[in-house]
């Protein structure tokens, strides 16, 4: 057997439910055994005040009050201040005292407990004043409660160990019930931390709360497995970008130092090509840290108006070099486009998106950027001519290094990080975002900004 922990949850379920269950039983002997004899006197007396009220607030005849007392068995005395005017039943007691009493303190209402020697009782006679020189006195006995208090007694002795032993029982199978399936998480969760993601949480158990926690971590594990194997990837591709072009440099540097040193040509084009090298460094540096600010909202959005033509016409005259490689870029767009947002992150989605377009575009080796104007909205597209991507892929190619899980690839244009760049920037923007794409017939990649009021009010008029 199991040897129970002090903190174990079975164990502190037990013993709650255990202490619940005393609780429970201690209220039942206080209530039954020790405050028996008062509230049956509490109860008596708020009995005696009820028959009073009754009696005050309605016209009753002598016969009506006389059936109030057969049924409450007290005796009922109706006095005034210098005469008795009736009285019905067996008052037990000589009662006149008290009535004197009462009446010659000029008391309004007045409950009085009387040892009776006779009866070997408690007498209670409630007395109120009716008005006009008018009291009521309602008188009734207090039996003794010896046997019946010894009765309960031994009744709760037998139903405190019955209760007691059923609730040991119970409470030990009601913390299994319960602990079991956690105790069973627990153990998966353990296996997930040591890198076993083939695990899956489930639970026999039909709880609503234990099946959403159930269904809450096998979201979490898949998460954890998606970004363990990211990190996977991520290493690897990292690790072979920046080896390569170091290996390069080292190599080139090398040559320069003990070959080419004194051949100028040969010299420069080693020099050129660890530049190039140290570009491709830069670059990659330079979108890791930029995809790390960016998932990490390290980084306040500065929000301005930007004139959006004039910026992607900016941004095509950097890729004027392209074109004396065959490169062409066609641009459309509205007379005027003024939109809100952060100006440098914006312009790094569209230098990403282009410079997408440019390597996978097709032989005809033409990018088209679009800005189309919708009724609340600007769209901007930007289309390849290349082969297109397929349905399977489409929901992965925002993910870091996706290309990588098929061919890695190191090309002049990109790291593989680009398109999680965009994502990145764009959801912090709330602009919303995305792709359409053939198979060999390119694709288009788009987002959408919405106008400002003004503008929305122009274009309906």
């Amino acid at each position: 057997m199991q040897k129970l922990k002090k903190n174990n949850l079975t164990l502190k379920i037990w013993k709650y439910f255990i202490l619940f269950s005393i609780a429970i039983l201690a209220f039942l002997w206080i209530f039954q055994v020790v405050l028996l004899d008062s509230y049956y006197e509490w109860s008596k007396i708020q009995d005696s005040k009820k028959i009073a009220n009754t009696i005050e607030k309605k016209n009753f005849t002598q016969n009506e009050i006389e059936k109030i007392a057969f049924e409450q068995e007290a005796c009922i005395e109706l006095t005034g201040a210098h005469r008795e005017l009736y009285r019905i039943g067996n008052c037990l007691i000589d009662t006149d005292t008290v009535t004197s009493n009462f009446i010659y303190q000029n008391e309004k209402e007045k409950t009085y407990i009387f040892e009776s020697t006779y009866f070997k009782n408690k007498v209670l006679v409630y007395g109120k004043e009716l008005g006009e020189d008018t009291y009521l006195f309602v008188t009734t006995s207090i039996s003794p409660l010896n046997k019946t208090a010894n009765i309960l007694t031994h009744q709760l002795f037998y139903v405190t160990i019955i209760v007691f032993l059923l609730s040991f029982i119970l409470a030990y199978f009601l913390s299994k019930h319960i602990s079991n399936p956690i105790i069973k998480i627990s153990k998966i969760s353990k296996q997930i931390a040591k890198g076993n993601f083939k695990v899956k949480f489930e639970t026999e158990e039909d709880l609503e709360e234990l099946n959403e926690l159930v269904s809450s971590l096998n979201e979490m594990k898949e998460e954890l497995a998606k970004t363990e194997e990211l990190r996977r990837d991520l290493m690897a591709n990292v690790s072979h970008d920046l080896k390569t072009p170091l290996t390069l440099i080292k190599a080139y540097a090398e040559i320069v130092r003990d070959v080419y040193y004194k051949n100028k040509e040969k010299r420069e084009k080693s020099l050129n090509t660890i530049i190039e090298e140290v570009d491709r460094l830069t670059i990659l540096v330079n979108d890791i840290l930029e995809l790390s600010k960016t998932e990490a909202n390290v980084e306040s959005l500065e929000i301005s108006k930007i004139n959006l033509i004039e910026m992607i016409n900016e941004i095509l005259e950097k890729y004027d070099i392209l074109k004396e490689e065959g490169y062409s870029f066609s641009f459309h767009h509205p007379d005027q486009v003024i939109v809100k947002a952060d100006k440098k992150k914006l312009e790094q989605v569209i230098y990403n998106l282009i410079n997408n377009a440019i390597h996978y575009t097709g032989e005809d080796k033409n990018v088209k950027i679009d800005i189309l104007e919708l009724e609340e909205k600007y769209r901007i597209e930007i289309r390849d001519t290349g082969k297109g991507i397929s349905k399977e892929e489409i929901p992965h190619i925002w993910e870091k290094y996706y290309k990588s899980k098929k061919n890695h690839q190191r090309n002049h244009y990109g790291t593989g990080l680009g398109l999680a760049i965009v994502k990145g920037i764009l959801e912090a923007h709330h602009f919303t975002y995305g792709v359409s794409s053939k198979k060999g017939k390119g694709s288009c990649f788009y987002f959408e900004i919405i106008k400002e009021k003004e503008e929305r009010k122009i274009k309906r008029k």
